[in-house]
């Protein structure tokens, strides 16, 4: 059996079962005992097991594919596509979102009980908000993006460092390729090595999948069942749609007339892909099998998929900035705040930039949306009132993100004169 057809049966299994769990026992102790002590710290070992290689196979992944570039103008021509069709694509995707907020305004539509419920449910999760972010300054950012310390970045790389990581890689690849070859030749074997190695480790990981992937859905939907879900319905339906749409409509609108690869053939062999991305809510831990698959099953090569691949994992979360947009505007009708087209402008750019600045570990994106609410005049700690339902848009969105990764590299590989499997 194909394995993300058994990861599929393990999400079924574990959102079932934690559903039935839910309705059966509630908030019983003993229900609580078994998440805390079973399923939770299945679930996250799953995870660990995959996050712990995270670092090295940026590091040796994005070093490989700018050595095997080689020719520093293509590195930069195929950086700057890179660049280009992720800010598209981002601004594409906020605009789908913002559109569907104002169309279907999905804040203003709640009943006077739901209203009371869900500012409840923000009292109780006051303290679970984290603060905003300090705003830094443009010249603060462009600092920040080479590291002082790089051992240090890639301690802090899941707290907003993973840039910084790649910058350092990136340079490292780049004086790689000017140093004479038979030079720096034990130092490619050692990289080629340490991506062998981790690659074997993942796989490793990919074994406990199903299994780990139905202790993460079952300590989901056991201690959040359905009732946020219901009183978030239209919320959760707008963001869902917009998803959607940008996944089938855009991403297959973009295939096929850049990429010329048929989008329904393009989506059957990602499927590995995709349901990985929505079992982990994490582009990072998805980075090994889209960097596989991607190679494999597409044809992408590894000169290409290593650099693009690698960098859109944390730069291109389309998905996010859709997210990020519909929960502003949401957010915004739910308290009676009336934004401005200024206003919407606004959202809609910054959106962009924390979409391209986000973490791509589940939850990642809740600080940089704390801090687009308190930019537009919204209560920072109306964050609360979306967080039982924000791990299954989480899963969603970070389906639409590395897809996102994998159209980019095929256009990028497409332009670059290699044609994709047919």
């Amino acid at each position: 059996m194909p394995l993300h057809t058994r990861i599929l049966i393990g999400m079924v299994a574990g959102a079932v079962l934690g559903l039935l769990a839910n309705r059966l026992f509630g908030a019983a102790p003993g229900l609580q005992r078994f998440i805390t002590s079973v399923t939770l710290p299945v679930g996250q070992i799953f995870l660990r097991l995959i996050f712990m290689v995270v670092i090295p196979l940026v590091l040796s992944a994005l070093i490989l594919g700018v050595a095997e570039l080689g020719d520093p103008r293509r590195l930069g021509r195929v950086g700057l596509k890179t660049l280009a069709f992720t800010l598209l694509l981002s601004a594409t995707s906020v605009l789908i979102g913002i559109t569907l907020a104002n169309l279907v305004r999905p804040g203003a539509g709640l009943s006077a009980e739901a209203r009371a419920a869900l500012i409840e449910v923000m009292g109780q999760s006051a303290e679970s908000v984290k603060a905003p972010p300090t705003p830094k300054t443009a010249l603060e950012i462009v600092l920040d993006l080479i590291p002082q310390n790089p051992v240090e970045a890639m301690a802090n790389a899941f707290r907003g460092d993973m840039i910084a990581v790649m910058v350092f890689a990136l340079v490292a690849g780049i004086a790689l390729t000017m140093v004479e070859r038979k030079t720096v030749e034990p130092l490619l074997a050692w990289l080629q090595a340490v991506f062998e190695v981790v690659m074997k480790v993942i796989d490793f990981a990919m074994r406990l999948a199903p299994y780990g992937v139905a202790a993460l859905l079952f300590t989901m939907t056991a201690r959040s069942g359905l009732d946020v879900l219901a009183r978030l319905g239209l919320y959760v339906a707008t963001v869902v749609t917009g998803l959607a749409a940008h996944q089938f409509v855009t991403y297959s609108l973009v295939l096929k007339y850049v990429a010329r690869c048929p989008p329904r053939q393009f989506f059957s062999r990602i499927r590995e892909v995709m349901v990985t991305a929505f079992s982990t809510s994490s582009s990072n831990a998805t980075l090994p099998t889209t960097l596989r698959v991607a190679e494999q099953e597409l044809g992408i090569p590894r000169s290409v998929g290593g650099f693009v691949l690698t960098l859109g994992s944390t730069l291109n979360q389309n998905g996010t900035a859709l997210y990020e947009g519909v929960t502003v505007l949401f957010l915004a009708q739910f308290f009676g705040i009336d934004l401005s087209f200024g206003g919407q402008v606004t959202v809609v750019l910054l959106s962009i930039l924390a979409g391209v600045g986000t973490a791509g570990v589940p939850g990642g994106s809740l600080p940089l949306v704390t801090a687009l609410l308190v930019t537009v005049g919204v209560p920072a700690q109306g964050i609360g009132i979306i967080l039982g339902v924000d791990r299954i848009l989480d899963m969603c969105r970070t389906v639409l993100n590395v897809t996102g990764d994998v159209t980019v590299a095929a256009c990028v590989a497409r332009s670059e004169g290699h044609a994709l499997k047919p």
